[in-house]
């Protein structure tokens, strides 16, 4: 039978899981080496990716600054939480204000270490990064439209990290980053209609509590209006392989969102949605393998540019 002392220790353990969001960060981490893989390092072979120890080193430094960006983001929403998502934050509320603190700093200062063994450019861009987190955290996410702006781009930064470490800057690459851009983009929005009652409370100024749900629903429709300009590219200029077929489907399950998203009204409805972009953009990371499924076991040059 294990202790009372080692059963709280295993409960602050799950609680520190659900702030960081633990399974999330393993997906980013996954969409990375995928990226590396199959769109940026196709002239390796997907062992010698692998094995690169500096990639390794970035994707660690990547996970653990996302970490530590859900800590202090917890950190400051701890109110507006409580109303959002009363079950999830009455588990991460186990975990005192003062150890989040601690765990964040502790966690911002061991990136700075992984970095250091990249280059100094990797640690002026992770220490940017995690400043751009906090602030955005602390300020920015307040704001309308220039909050979730600011929150899609943290979402696909640690991509072009990885990025600027291959120096691969094929028109593909920007054409990829766009669309998941616009879908995370998209993702917020709603999170903005999800959350609207937390929001007021907690004085955010979002585009649904300034402005309405149906000025909000207009800018979701034309952001997924604009995903076509990256997936024609991607479909009729690029040579993206099969994964073609995930841009079709997508489309598709984009229509089937924008229909919902006119009729949803309640919480649980644009819960839904927000389910149902995640979905899409999960599925995006697993599909890259279609791209070019033989540089698994041979590098081959991408040549496809625009």
């Amino acid at each position: 039978m294990l202790s009372r002392k080692a059963k709280l220790l295993i409960t602050k353990i799950f609680s520190l899981f659900s702030v960081v969001r633990g399974y999330n960060i393993w997906v980013i981490a996954l969409a990375q080496y995928l990226s590396a893989i199959f769109i940026l390092a196709t002239d390796r072979r997907a062992l010698d990716v692998l094995l690169d120890v500096k990639l390794f080193l970035i994707v660690m430094a990547s996970s653990l600054t996302i970490a530590s960006g859900y800590i202090i983001n917890n950190f400051y929403d701890s109110k507006k939480d409580l109303i959002n998502r009363p079950r999830k934050a009455m588990i991460d509320r186990l975990v005192s204000q003062d150890t989040k603190l601690k765990v964040y700093f502790s966690i911002n200062l061991f990136v700075a270490f992984l970095a250091s063994f990249i280059s100094w450019r990797a640690i002026l861009f992770f220490s940017a990064y995690i400043f751009i987190i906090w602030y955005y955290s602390h300020k920015l996410k307040k704001f309308p439209f220039i909050g979730n702006l600011v929150a899609a781009l943290l979402a696909v930064l640690p991509f072009f990290g990885v990025l600027m470490y291959f120096k691969n800057f094929y028109s593909v690459v920007f054409a990829h980053a766009t669309f998941l851009y616009l879908l995370i983009l998209i993702r917020e929005f709603v999170k903005d209609l999800e959350n609207i009652e937390g929001d007021l409370v907690s004085n955010y100024k979002t585009i649904p509590v300034l402005y309405g749900e149906v000025r909000a629903k207009y800018i979701i429709t034309i952001l997924t209006a604009l995903t076509i300009i990256p997936v024609y590219f991607l479909i009729d200029v690029f040579d993206v392989g099969y994964m073609d077929i995930y841009f079709y489907i997508s489309y598709l399950v984009l229509i089937f969102f924008l229909l919902k998203l006119w009729n949803s009204k309640t919480k649980q409805d644009f819960l839904k949605l927000h389910f149902l972009i995640k979905l899409v953009i999960v599925a995006g990371v697993f599909c890259i393998v279609l791209i070019e499924p033989e540089v698994l076991l041979h590098g081959k040059k991408l040549i496809s540019t625009y």
